[in-house]
């Protein structure tokens, strides 16, 4: 294998930014980007929804990261953190599998969030912080980026793809 036959980056991407009714309200919210429509004409894209993977309903509860306790508690007071770490261990196994070495994920999910989450009150507010799925991702050296970093990851997969 010469170096023109490197393999093209794979990325692993919220399966909400392809239009999949997988949001906790059950509302589609497509991610309108040129680049991702350009990666899934190219077949780079493998689409997951750690929550729903995992089993969880949809529509269903908000859930939020707890930040005295670190478990995903829904607003009825459900600990369905067993159900995001499943679904992250899902998403890894899927990385681990196809040798997936970049993420594009829903920012400030509990699950996703690369940057921010939303601080487990339910009010609204945002703070610095991981999903459950970015946290095990990045921890086996997987990069993670959200739909506010789509240009970082392009420039990133471009610098290293002979094919882009």
């Amino acid at each position: 294998m010469n170096l023109n036959d490197k393999p093209i980056d794979n990325i692993l991407v919220s399966a909400c930014f392809l239009g999949k009714r997988v949001r906790y309200n059950g509302i589609v919210q497509t991610l309108e980007s040129k680049l991702l429509q350009q990666w899934q004409k190219q077949g780079r894209l493998f689409s997951i929804c750690p929550e729903v993977i995992s089993g969880l309903p949809v529509p269903r509860p908000p859930a939020e990261i707890n930040q005295i306790t670190n478990k995903v508690i829904t607003i009825e007071f459900v600990d369905v953190t067993q159900q995001f770490t499943n679904g992250a261990k899902q998403a890894l196994h899927l990385c681990q599998r196809q040798n997936i070495q970049f993420a594009l994920l829903k920012e400030s999910s509990p699950s996703c969030g690369s940057n921010t989450i939303y601080d487990g009150t339910f009010s609204q507010k945002k703070i610095t912080g991981e999903g459950l799925t970015t946290q095990i991702l990045r921890q086996h050296g997987i990069k993670v980026f959200s739909e506010d970093s789509i240009e970082e990851l392009a420039e990133l997969i471009n610098s290293s793809d002979p094919t882009s």
